[in-house]
């Protein structure tokens, strides 16, 4: 299935409109990548947990909302938003929401 951010794609037509398609993943952090993540905050460089966490969470939300979009009968989703949140108590929970419109090319 054809994912993207523009609302149009070139050299495509548009024949359906099967509306809005959404997915979204929330994870919780875990005590030690939180513990490592404030080493790392304070030595510098990169968390890798966090880092895969964050693609853990896109890639489920950008699964569901293609599952979604053939579910309606689309073959792609246009003007795709990503949205990063934290939520919970403290931010202690990562959200990670994919909304699009589902649609048929030809």
């Amino acid at each position: 299935m054809l994912v993207t951010t523009t609302p149009t794609v070139e050299g495509r037509r548009i024949v359906a409109y099967h509306g809005l398609v959404t997915g979204e993943a929330i994870l919780g952090a875990n005590i030690f990548r939180d513990l490592f993540a404030a080493v790392r905050d304070i030595v510098g460089g990169r968390s890798g947990a966090y880092e895969k966490e964050l693609k853990r969470a896109r890639d489920i939300a950008l699964e569901e909302m293609t599952a979604e979009a053939h579910a309606r009968g689309g073959n792609a989703v246009i003007g795709v938003d990503l949205d990063y949140e934290t939520v919970g108590d403290k931010g202690s929970m990562l959200m990670v929401s994919a909304t699009g419109t589902a649609v048929t090319l030809a």
